[in-house]
């Protein structure tokens, strides 16, 4: 190449560049200038709309509070514990579990469900409201609505058939009143506790048949103890 294409070449590429180093220098003017006039765009801003922006930002707090803090357990979960014996061995004196309130909602319980319901101290005050009044119970449902349900020796039967199922830890040495046949009505459920021997449940007058509106939700999973973490599953039979 000669001198002086080379020299031309050379002016050729300088030009350009000082055309970029131009461009850039006007693009970041440009920028500075939009968030200079951003920021006073900002400084003037009315008190009333700021004001309002810090209103409507509390609101929305408040609003998620009063979700978590009502709503959600109210209608959607809750967490309960778990007292005395009664469910031994699936679940332990002082489990935490969460109890869900979806899903009856929209279908009906189930045989083998482990449910929470309210076990009220005096028939005539069955206020939920007033938490002196009631107990929470936690059971496993063995009889469903319209059910025949009578315990003969170990032996649960269902409609005269007996009932397969592996839930007991020990053989059931009480009937209670249901040594003589117990025909549900179409809105009650019959519950024993997996602890049989020390589980006061519908084999006591006390207790009795437990109505669907007693029943606080279904029990779903437990919270701790943390090494016992987990959903509780129907085991196989």
């Amino acid at each position: 190449m000669s001198e002086e294409k080379k020299e031309e070449w050379n002016q050729q590429e300088d030009e350009t560049l000082k055309q970029e180093d131009s461009m850039s220098l006007e693009e970041t003017t440009v920028e500075k200038e939009k968030n200079e006039k951003e920021k006073i765009e900002d400084k003037n801003k009315p008190l009333s709309k700021k004001i309002l922006s810090g209103i409507t930002e509390l609101l929305l707090y408040i609003v998620i509070a009063v979700v978590c803090i009502f709503v959600i357990p109210k209608y959607v979960v809750q967490r309960t514990e778990v007292s005395g014996p009664s469910m031994e061995a699936t679940l332990q004196n002082e489990d935490s579990i969460m109890v869900e309130k979806v899903s009856y909602r929209f279908g009906k319980p189930s045989r083998f469900d482990i449910i929470v319901f309210y076990h009220f101290f005096d028939e005539d005050n069955q206020n939920k409201k007033d938490e002196d009044a009631y107990d929470l119970y936690v059971k496993r449902i063995i009889g469903l609505p319209g059910e025949t349900v009578q315990i003969v020796g170990e032996t649960i039967l269902i409609n005269g058939e007996p009932l397969e199922e592996n839930y007991g830890k020990d053989p059931i040495t009480y009937e209670g009143v249901a040594e003589e046949p117990i025909v549900l009505g179409d809105d009650e459920y019959f519950v024993l506790g997996d602890n049989r021997e020390v589980s006061q449940d519908s084999r006591y007058e006390e207790v009795g048949n437990i109505k669907e509106d007693q029943i606080v939700g279904k029990a779903w999973v437990r919270v701790y103890p943390f090494n016992k973490m987990g959903f509780l599953a129907i085991k196989g039979l």
